[in-house]
């Protein structure tokens, strides 16, 4: 007995016609699928549905015809007790897009959507196994690369020991497919580009939709653009002081957690489309901020999908995707929503939502309830000075500033663990994490190597 509804992977159709091959055409161009052809709505038989001697041969013939590449579906007679009916079934084509009447379209939910030009350019370099990444950059030479920045790259890289590189930028990016035939890419200017590049982060704090209480646009190189980013939304958002404990301990709680902020601009600018002309756009509100990020998921990546565990993750940009996992900013593909899902599940009144939205894709972190926890005190005013909630009578033996001393201990002994930090600064070790987190999300320290056996560097100080 077939669905009684039509999905991403099933439709029904009364009678044979165009609209079964536009249909059988989506679903090449997406997961695959199947159309049951004499069948109503509810996917039951329809009435006086029949099928000639050389019907199913004349449609498969008809399909076949009106399809570049060519598909042909199998075809099989389905018996009812009431009729029966006829099934067209398509895999995922290996060779797309496959168009009908030279429109090419894609299945998404129960109807079939029509691909955009830049839609129709992506998914045939999926089928080539490239990226737009990886094209030459128009009109550039290497004299438009920062060569102080790509040997910046090249000591993470060697740091993180993911990889190992020489040392000589040009032989280097060569080495990663950054420069092809003598030809810098598309993603080597985006990543060590002299100047500003031409694609926009737009960052504004909104108090309703249309009041901007503050605005900016960076149009940095990816590296500096997450850094900044990152930064910018810090300086945008509140932070608590948490005061308990014998002898007293005062723990500073960011408004949202930070991890989860970072993977989300990481997410954003490796992974948008930068065929479109659109900006990434990350507006901060009083009780939530949403990333939106141009051109969508990729492949057949659904907003479902990202709320599982386990989905296959495909790169948009893969060059790009690459650099970063080699620098260690992002872990394996398809495992940054997981952390974030992780993150955010410490902040018992936050969530997060996803959804696909004018040709971009759309993350939002919100709150409804108290902001941090029930243990910080309430009524954070708008004007906070620098964006913290100072809390009255500290005590004298916690340290003003103690994000200062950790930079200074950092840099006194670049070795010394969060234990002993803990332990001089008389507070928790969740508290030094915590304190850590934020300094590495403020782009001031970085940790090369593992847990054990790595040290920290200072960027800034």
């Amino acid at each position: 007995m077939p669905s009684k509804a039509e999905s991403s992977t099933i439709e029904f159709k009364k009678s044979f016609n165009e609209d079964v091959i536009e249909t059988l055409s989506a679903f090449a161009n997406t997961k695959g699928g199947k159309v049951l052809v004499g069948a109503a709505d509810s996917g039951l038989p329809v009435k006086n549905f029949a099928i000639g001697v050389e019907s199913i041969q004349q449609w498969l013939n008809e399909i076949k015809n009106k399809t570049q590449p060519s598909i042909i579906p199998n075809a099989e007679i389905i018996k009812y007790k009431s009729g029966k009916a006829v099934e067209f079934s398509v895999q995922e084509f290996p060779v797309k897009p496959v168009a009908f009447r030279g429109r090419y379209f894609k299945r998404v939910k129960n109807s079939n959507h029509r691909l955009s030009p830049i839609e129709i350019s992506d998914m045939s370099m999926q089928t080539l196994q490239i990226s737009w990444d990886s094209y030459p950059a128009p009109n550039a030479s290497i004299k438009d690369i920062d060569l102080r920045k790509v040997r910046n790259f090249i000591k993470r890289v060697n740091e993180k020991g993911r990889f190992h590189l020489s040392g000589k930028p040009e032989d280097d990016l060569k080495k990663l497919k950054l420069i092809n035939n003598g030809k810098i890419s598309n993603a080597a200017l985006l990543l060590f580009a002299k100047e500003d590049v031409i694609y926009n982060v737009h960052l504004g704090r909104f108090k309703t939709p249309s009041k901007i209480i503050d605005d900016r646009m960076l149009r940095l190189p990816l590296f500096e653009a997450v850094e900044e980013t990152m930064k910018y939304i810090v300086s945008q958002i509140k932070f608590a002081f948490e005061i308990r404990g014998m002898p007293t301990q005062r723990t500073e709680i960011p408004e949202y957690p930070l991890d989860a902020l970072r993977e989300l601009v990481l997410n954003a600018i490796i992974h948008r489309d930068y065929l479109s002309p659109a900006d990434i756009q990350i507006k901060i509100f009083d009780n939530y901020i949403a990333f939106y990020n141009p051109g969508g998921l990729h492949q057949n990546l659904s907003v479902d999908d990202l709320k599982t565990n386990s989905y296959q993750a495909y790169a948009r940009n893969k060059l790009i995707a690459e650099a970063f996992y080699l620098t260690g900013d992002i872990e394996k593909y398809g495992s940054g929503f997981l952390r974030i899902r992780e993150a955010i599940s410490l902040y018992p009144t936050m969530k997060i939502d996803f959804k696909e939205n004018s040709g971009g894709f759309v993350a939002t972190v919100s709150y409804t309830e108290q902001k941090i926890s029930a243990n910080v005190t309430e009524n954070v005013p708008e004007n906070v000075p620098e964006n913290t909630l100072e809390t009255e009578n500290v005590p004298e033996n916690v340290p003003e500033n103690r994000d200062s001393v950790i930079l200074e201990m950092i840099i006194e002994d670049n070795f010394v663990s969060a234990q002993s930090m803990a332990n001089a600064l008389k507070v928790s070790i969740k508290t030094i994490k915590r304190d850590i987190e934020k300094l590495k999300a403020k782009g001031l320290i970085e940790r090369i190597g593992a847990a054990k056996g790595g040290y920290w560097r200072v960027l800034s100080h």
